[in-house]
């Protein structure tokens, strides 16, 4: 049985990384596609285009983003660290770990803008459940 690309359920992790509405897992969540407009990088439709799901669901509920963000930065830190020493490696004699520092932070301070949108985005996720486009939904109700 062959499902056609429009029915079938978009998957949760692409959606999070495509910053996609939750619900619908169609809506882009941002206005503007680009994350380094840093005065738009986290303007928001008040309601997914698709679905209409609010995209801030109460007064300050993007203020949990912080620890997601925080999170993200930690493992890229890691991430960074285990390619360092896979590629250049550490040593006490030199000073090479000192060079891994100020490339990680001026790294992490490029891809700040990406991580808040995709700490909103995977804040969004944890809280709003995936219920399909509008006509998906009324194809569930009618059945």
């Amino acid at each position: 049985m062959n499902i056609p690309d429009s029915a079938r359920k978009p998957g949760l992790l692409l959606s999070v990384l495509g910053n996609k509405c939750p619900r619908c897992r169609k809506g882009n969540l941002f206005t503007h596609a680009n994350p380094y407009r840093l005065s738009k990088v986290t303007k928001m439709p008040e309601h997914c285009p698709v679905c209409g799901q609010a995209t801030e669901v109460e007064v300050g509920f993007y203020y949990g983003t912080g620890f997601v963000s925080y999170g993200l930065s930690v493992l890229f830190s890691i991430i960074s660290f285990l390619l360092w020493i896979g590629t250049v490696g550490i040593s006490l004699h030199d000073n090479r770990i000192f060079w891994w520092l100020g490339s990680n932070i001026v790294a992490t301070i490029l891809i700040q803008p990406v991580l808040m949108r995709l700490s909103r985005s995977i804040w969004i996720a944890f809280f709003v459940k995936y219920e399909g486009t509008p006509e998906r939904q009324a194809k569930v109700q009618a059945a």
